[in-house]
């Protein structure tokens, strides 16, 4: 009779096992940096919209981060936007859309353009930037 002894069997599963950890733990370690990547491509995408109602409107449409809570907020949308709390969102924009309660806007106008800026997503070693052209108002998204 040929087969396997239990002390074969029960080897084999250990390293079955062993094996699955440690895809496991690899695909939490790049949970952070999809989450990251999400949280940058809602924003860029939340970005768009406003300039697109900006141009369709014929009104200016703004984007208020708030970075006390890491939220954010579309004009004409009632939503409040959350991002998770480990990324840590800094803001460059124009003197004027910036107030002194932690929240930054970026502004766009009727014409397509706005106030400008760079809006950064950090968590850990990674990092996201969205770029905001003042002048023709377009959005550019990369991993720094």
């Amino acid at each position: 009779m040929r087969g396997f002894t239990l002390l074969e069997l029960i080897i084999v599963l250990f390293v079955v096992v062993l094996g699955f950890s440690v895809i496991g733990l690899n695909l939490a370690s790049g949970n952070d940096s999809t989450e990251l990547k999400a949280a940058a491509r809602d924003i860029a995408s939340a970005l768009r919209y406003a300039r697109g109602q900006a141009l369709t409107t014929h009104q200016e449409a703004t984007v208020a981060l708030n970075l006390s809570d890491n939220s954010y907020t579309v004009s004409g949308r009632d939503k409040l936007y959350q991002m998770p709390e480990a990324i840590d969102v800094t803001v460059v924009t124009a003197q004027t859309e910036l107030t002194g309660e932690g929240t930054a806007s970026i502004r766009f106008f009727a014409d397509g353009s706005s106030t400008g800026g760079r809006v950064t997503l950090e968590r850990g070693q990674a990092a996201w930037k969205i770029d905001i052209n003042w002048l023709t108002g377009q959005i550019e998204l990369e991993s720094k």
